[in-house]
């Protein structure tokens, strides 16, 4: 179990005030998060890419166009409220 101690130290990094009674459910709630985690690394970690998709790895089609529909194109651009040059636009990511 997770000693008082470095309930009290977490609790000082975080800025938090923590009463006594806080401190103790701290110390369950932290050792079993810890015991979650240790469960965890005790799993396989090493997976095929064929276990990874299901056992469908041949199974994978193209990347391709099915239909190039340009009326249904021209509805959808219209339908956005930015865009420019016939694309839709959004908003940056990054």
């Amino acid at each position: 179990m997770i000693s008082k101690e470095e309930v009290q130290h977490i609790a000082s990094l975080a800025r938090l005030e923590l009463s006594e009674q806080e401190i103790g459910k701290m110390q369950k709630d932290l050792t079993e998060i810890l015991d979650y985690f240790k469960l965890l690394n005790k799993a396989p970690t090493k997976i095929s890419r064929r276990e990874n998709l299901g056992g469908q790895a041949q199974n994978l089609r193209k990347d391709e166009v099915i239909s190039q529909d340009r009326e249904v194109v021209e509805k959808l651009v219209a339908a956005a409220p930015d865009k420019k040059d016939g694309y839709i636009k959004v908003k940056t990511i990054l």
